[in-house]
């Protein structure tokens, strides 16, 4: 009697201790799930946020979300079309031969109006120019310096170190200069402006006459790609007007996509470095990724692998 009490209270206990044992793992599975679960759902949240972002800082708008305007097409301006630009993919950089003679058409046709305030001779170092010919263009111009030990100003060569020199004085010259209109600094144009480098390049090349019932103001030229269709700026871009030191055909709209290339440059002088920089952060994490997965495959292995054999004791009758 006693013998069959005792089998009955071991075999009890054994079945508490397996269902007990299944609980826990059932208890840290579902734990398990749910940390997933909550990962998965901040990174899907994280990916959305960053993706719209990215997507507003680019474009302006929200995605999926028309913007309300009463304007017509001509208002607007016409949509520039899509031209494969050098630098525009992911793995892409720019074309520093386009970026010389670009700068050579600024240099000679944009800056008797617009300036570059923001870049200064050093910038072009390494990029479009030796060191030699940036000093050389530099010390063609002379820049207002001082006071010296006498509390004058003086003039003196420009250096590495002094930014582009801008065409007027102030505003207000340059207002006076150009019949009331203001040209804009074109550093970072291309950022600017809707359309990027697709628009400047379509507003220099897309100077026509305008269509018959389509006024255009005195001291104003047609351009479809301009909002309102009238800008104060004329046609500067023609066939031959610079001769390029490497030969190319000067056309019109080979100058206008060289004077493009430079200013999206201007308006990204980090960009082939941080392209750079993106691509060894890809390299780097991607290796520590595998190095990790293999770590972890290594070291789980034993666990996952081992097979657990319960022998129960035989029972004595």
């Amino acid at each position: 009697m006693f013998g069959m009490l005792n089998r009955m209270a071991v075999k009890a206990g054994r079945q508490t201790a397996f269902v007990n044992v299944r609980m826990a793992s059932t208890q840290a599975t579902g734990a398990a799930q749910k940390s997933g679960s909550r990962a998965t759902i901040v990174g899907a949240t994280a990916l959305s946020a960053g993706s719209i972002a990215y997507y507003t800082s680019q474009f302006g708008t929200i995605p999926f979300i028309a913007n309300a305007s009463a304007n017509t097409v001509a208002e607007d301006g016409l949509h520039p079309a899509d031209h494969p630009w050098a630098h525009r993919g992911a793995f892409d950089t720019f074309d520093h031969s386009s970026i010389r003679r670009g700068y050579q058409v600024y240099r000679e046709v944009c800056s008797a109006c617009h300036s570059l305030d923001r870049i200064a001779w050093r910038n072009l170092v390494g990029v479009s120019h030796t060191v030699d010919e940036v000093k050389a263009m530099a010390e063609e111009v002379e820049y207002t310096d001082g006071p010296n030990d006498e509390g004058e100003m003086f003039q003196r060569p420009g250096k590495l170190a002094d930014y582009m020199p801008a065409p007027y004085p102030n505003d207000e010259a340059a207002r006076a200069g150009n019949a009331g209109a203001l040209p804009p600094d074109l550093s970072l144009m291309v950022k600017a402006r809707h359309g990027g480098a697709d628009y400047v390049y379509s507003l220099l090349t897309g100077y026509v006459d305008p269509p018959p019932g389509v006024h255009v103001a005195e001291g104003m030229n047609y351009n479809p790609y301009f909002p309102g269709g009238g800008i104060a700026m004329a046609r500067v871009l023609y066939d031959g007007l610079v001769e390029y030191d490497d030969g190319t055909p000067a056309t019109t709209s080979q100058m206008a996509k060289d004077v493009v290339s430079f200013l999206a440059w201007t308006s990204e002088p980090e960009l082939d470095e941080r392209k750079k920089m993106g691509l060894q952060a890809v390299i780097i994490l991607s290796t520590m990724t595998a190095i990790s997965l293999y770590v972890k495959r290594f070291k789980w292995t034993v666990i996952k692998n081992r097979k657990l054999y319960y022998n129960p004791p035989k029972s004595g009758h």
